[in-house]
């Protein structure tokens, strides 16, 4: 889909003895309304996890503050939260922003249907800086380019959709100044790592879509697409933008200045967009683009299909596309994917499409992380397609908030307790955090309130987000991680994250693994909030 201090100390006292108690056990401690919601078929229980005496004091201090919203807030806003692996640029940036950003471009406001147009502003349009004076229209515009004040009960789908097009003409100029934006919410949650979404050199890739035409054999199209240069022209193309959007990023927040901000710090990397509603054509050139980029370009590291999973084209095309990410896989090894699957439920599609998007998203695509991943259990054969997705380690992204206010998927509708049940790594993700008016911070604290999840749960999600991201090099914890737990490797098992590594193969994992690093950084961070959280 194309698509944002410190609590009160507690001061009761925590017996020793809960630093041996599992989850498991916690959890059995919640009033039965609190429980997760169990799924029909119940598979081996996962491995217990320890729970250390500071997570255990930790996690007495969250849920001393249930009546306390304020607090509770800051507590979820200080958490250490990893990385956000579902986040589309466009509809992550704040409105406002994008309000004031469509202002200084001297852009227009079409007042029937409340989108954005180049100027001159003429008859049944109005400058778009009159929302810096006019609270109505500016609440108008709010509402028209987000999911603020839209009415509860009814289906946010098409409002949710809409409104990319209504503020398309703002985002596609200022791709550093939407990072910036959407990086200082991100560093303001604690947050360490980001992978979001953009469509690179989508007007020459739609050209040369074009004049390639369509191949129903993927090998002979891609051939035409690399004949004279066409696609490595595209991938100039792109990293001229990404150039560009660089430097603007690096311009607004001062990097490299002593006044740069703190997102300077705040390693981001890009996903390249399909959109799943086009020509098959432009459908693979934009596969074989992103791909390609993500093997010549660092900063770029997989593909995804964007755009309603419902629509017409979308699913009648579903399959195929399937079938040409699983072809451009064997051309492009090194690249990443992580696709939309299963963003549907019964009622938005007919029954015969919830049968196995998500299973050939696995299975045909082999993508590495699923998003959304709503219709699991409408699926035939679900039960493999879970198990398949934990034994291969492919991760599910799940935005809460977006759930709800496309699909009214929540609570215990949402799969997300059948996914951890059957060992799935999961990660929370905010998805369009600007539309649907939210931050990360609130989709984990919807985790916690809503399926009683406790802080070493809420722990383990975060460290989850940088596990599953796609970043270089080994990891700082052993094996598989969600099915037996997150236990440092032998090179670092003996060192304090926050500390200088003393040993040299520990030091030797940090300094050739940009994941290690980031991981260690994150348990750092938990340290001292534990520290903080834990007296």
């Amino acid at each position: 889909m194309t698509p944002q201090r410190r609590s009160a100390r507690s001061r009761r006292v925590v017996p020793a003895v809960l630093g041996t108690l599992s989850v498991l056990s916690l959890l059995s401690a919640l009033p039965a309304a609190a429980q997760p919601a169990r799924p029909e078929a119940r598979p081996a229980a996962p491995p217990h996890r320890q729970v250390t005496a500071a997570e255990a004091r930790t996690d007495a201090e969250l849920r001393s503050l249930r009546d306390r919203p304020a607090a509770l807030r800051d507590f979820f806003r200080a958490l250490p939260k990893g990385g956000d692996l579902h986040n589309h640029l466009s509809g992550a940036v704040s409105t406002e922003y994008l309000i004031e950003l469509a202002a200084q471009d001297g852009l227009c406001v079409d007042t029937a249907t409340l989108t954005a147009v180049v100027p001159p502003c003429g008859a049944g349009t109005r400058p778009a800086a009159d929302a810096r004076t006019d609270p109505a229209f500016r609440q108008a515009l709010i509402r028209a380019w987000s999911m603020q004040d839209f009415p509860p009960g009814r289906n946010g789908h098409d409002h949710f959709f809409d409104t990319f097009g209504k503020f398309g003409e703002v985002t596609w100029r200022h791709r550093g100044k939407l990072l910036a934006d959407v990086a200082d919410t991100a560093v303001r949650d604690n947050q360490f790592y980001l992978e979001t979404m953009v469509t690179p050199a989508s007007d020459g890739a739609k050209k040369l879509a074009a004049e390639v035409g369509w191949d129903d054999d993927l090998a002979a199209l891609h051939r035409r697409l690399v004949a004279g240069g066409g696609l490595d022209r595209l991938v100039a193309e792109a990293r001229a933008e990404a150039d560009a959007g660089d430097a603007e990023f690096r311009d607004a927040e001062r990097c490299g200045t002593p006044r740069a901000r703190p997102a300077c710090g705040l390693l981001v990397r890009w996903i390249s967009q399909a959109s799943r509603g086009s020509a098959p054509e432009r459908v693979f050139t934009q596969l074989a683009l992103g791909m390609r980029l993500a093997e010549a370009d660092p900063r770029f590291v997989a593909v995804n299909l964007v755009q309603p999973e419902d629509a017409d084209t979308a699913l009648r095309d579903y399959s195929l596309q399937m079938r040409m990410v699983g072809y451009l896989r064997t051309q492009y090894p090194k690249a990443h994917v992580t696709l939309h699957a299963g963003e549907l439920w019964p009622g938005l599609v007919k029954p015969e499409d919830l049968k196995s998007h998500i299973r050939e998203a696995v299975g045909v695509a082999r993508a590495e992380r699923v998003g959304h991943g709503v219709d699991l259990v409408h699926e035939d054969d679900w039960q493999r397609t879970a198990r398949t997705m934990a034994e291969r380690e492919v991760a599910v992204e799940v935005p809460f908030s977006s759930n709800a206010q496309i699909l009214g998927v929540k609570g215990a509708d949402h799969p997300f307790t059948t996914y951890r049940r059957y060992g799935v790594p999961v990660v929370l993700a905010t998805d369009d955090p600007g539309v649907s008016r939210i931050d990360i911070a609130h989709e984990y604290q919807y985790a916690a309130a809503t399926y009683g999840l406790r802080y070493p749960e809420l722990k383990d999600l975060a460290r989850a987000s940088l596990e599953y991201g796609f970043l270089p090099g080994a990891s700082l914890w052993q094996g598989h991680p969600t099915a037996a737990g997150y236990r440092t490797v032998p090179a670092c098992r003996a060192e304090r994250p926050g500390l200088p590594a003393r040993g040299a193969a520990c030091r030797h994992l940090l300094a050739q693994s940009a994941k290690a690093r980031l991981e260690w950084q994150q348990e750092a961070a938990f340290a001292a909030f534990e520290r903080a959280h834990a007296r």
